[in-house]
């Protein structure tokens, strides 16, 4: 059974299995899941807690050593594994899958698996743990689910904020969940419970959001400009390199026109998406939702712009690459995408955009 962080507590109040294992790309709810189920654990006499960590030198026989030994002091046992690279192997995924043949009585194990790609959860030894027991996904929490994500950690602390306000601190925590975590908590430190005023959050809110750029196409393709601008000037600020955010772009910008190209020719989208290696629901939605709003023309006019990018990065041409990267991933991320003009007067600042949005 699979179960993402956020239903985990609603399942340990009705029952405890006897073996989870927590995994996921977001540290915070890996580690929110992980002291939900120790918890849960003391509460019904776990009371013993032996951990093991699947290391270099780590000999797989420990692990069912660990589970058939018994306590003189306690009758139950909580023990945990750990598998910081994420891949046992091929003795350690053997070990794992004859532990699921027969788990320990009166044991409740808990492995962690910081980072599991789509290959490493179609292993044998994955898919073992999945069915004897519950696997926890800690998933990312999207920038269109933060302010949710945050008015929901508000509440707990028994504050509020109206959507503004929330949309304000989901834009400047963005990407780092953990600073997010405790930006709400110094909320709770700094303020009575009760509603908290957009002012107040502003005054008291770090800007400590951290962008990824190979997120760029996805974000490109939900058709906000101020998102984009402020998250390219987020990497710029962070000093990544113009040549990863261009390749980024110029992929998804091939993307789009190898997916119309197929969807023209009479293929189904979903098969298109998959050759151009668009992964992910949310990422495979975005592009499902926006392909009528591009064509292949303009799909060229913005592989040549990228072309003069790259000639601009390499000092050939002369220009402000951040800028014309603004106005690259604008062509595809204004709901109404046009040829944007070489004249046009430029700006990479948001708050510059926010003042002129016709100039962009």
């Amino acid at each position: 059974m699979r179960l993402s962080s956020e239903q985990l507590a609603g399942h340990l109040k009705r029952e405890l299995q006897p073996l989870y294992t927590v995994f996921g790309t977001e540290p915070l709810l890996a580690l929110e899941a992980s002291d939900r189920i120790r918890a849960k654990a003391r509460a019904e006499a776990y009371t013993e807690r032996e951990v093991l960590t699947a290391d270099s030198g780590f000999k797989w026989n420990q692990l069912a050593m660990a589970g058939s030994s018994q306590s003189l002091f306690a009758s139950r046992k909580l023990l945990e594994l750990r598998i910081p690279t994420g891949k046992p192997g091929k003795e350690g995924g053997e070990a794992l899958q004859n532990y699921c043949q027969s788990l320990p009585p009166d044991t409740v194990t808990l492995i962690y698996v910081p980072d599991l790609d789509w290959r490493g959860q179609k292993a044998a030894w994955f898919e073992a743990l999945e069915r004897a027991g519950v696997a926890v996904e800690a998933k990312p929490v999207l920038r269109r689910a933060l302010p949710q994500w945050i008015a929901g950690r508000l509440g707990l602390q028994q504050q509020e904020a109206d959507t503004e306000t929330l949309d304000f601190i989901a834009d400047r925590v963005e990407g780092n969940l953990l600073a997010a975590y405790q930006e709400v908590q110094k909320l709770a430190l700094l303020f009575p419970q009760g509603t908290i005023t957009f002012d107040q959050v502003r005054e008291a809110v770090l800007d400590v959001a951290r962008y990824d750029a190979f997120n760029l196409g996805e974000i490109m393709l939900e058709g906000d400009p101020q998102r984009v601008a402020r998250v390219l000037d987020g990497l710029q600020g962070e000093g990544t390199a113009a040549p990863l955010v261009l390749w980024s772009l110029s992929e998804e910008i091939r993307a789009i026109g190898k997916i119309i190209t197929g969807v023209n020719g009479g293929k189904p989208a979903s098969m298109m998406m998959r050759e151009a290696r668009i992964w992910g629901p949310s990422h495979q939605n975005a592009m499902q939702n926006n392909l009528r709003r591009f064509t292949l023309g303009q799909v060229t006019e913005a592989l040549r712009h990228a072309a003069v990018i790259d000639r601009m990065v390499k000092g050939l041409v002369r220009g402000d690459v951040w800028d014309e990267l603004l106005q690259l991933a604008l062509r595809f991320a204004r709901n109404n995408p046009g040829t944007v003009k070489a004249q046009a007067p430029r700006r990479t600042s948001t708050a510059a955009f926010a003042a002129h949005p016709a100039l962009f």
